[in-house]
């Protein structure tokens, strides 16, 4: 029991600490710079209708399952938790 008690807080807390690193990286991949400085969020934006290399800008759809990837992640980190303490109730006869 305790063992995956143990194991399963080294992975909530692994998992917990790459949410803000994996988010800031979405943004990055779904924003770019144009050829005059500025990010470019939005294909109608002004210098950003040549730009092909931003997610956003080649598939709007893309860039939107794109930015949901951190909210998943964490409902994943969530069902962790929940896992681990199931099993651990269940093997002390609990539940």
């Amino acid at each position: 029991m305790i063992n995956r008690l143990i194991g399963g807080f080294i992975a909530i807390l692994i998992g917990v600490s790459l949410v803000g690193p994996l988010a800031s990286q979405v943004t990055t991949t779904t924003a770019t710079t144009n050829s005059s400085g500025s990010t470019c969020t939005v294909y109608t934006q002004s210098g950003c209708s040549g730009n092909g290399n931003a997610l956003y800008l080649s598939t709007s759809w893309g860039a939107t399952v794109l930015n949901m990837v951190p909210g998943f992640f964490a409902l994943g980190i969530l069902g962790i938790g929940i896992a681990v303490t199931y099993g651990a109730l269940s093997d002390a006869g609990v539940v």
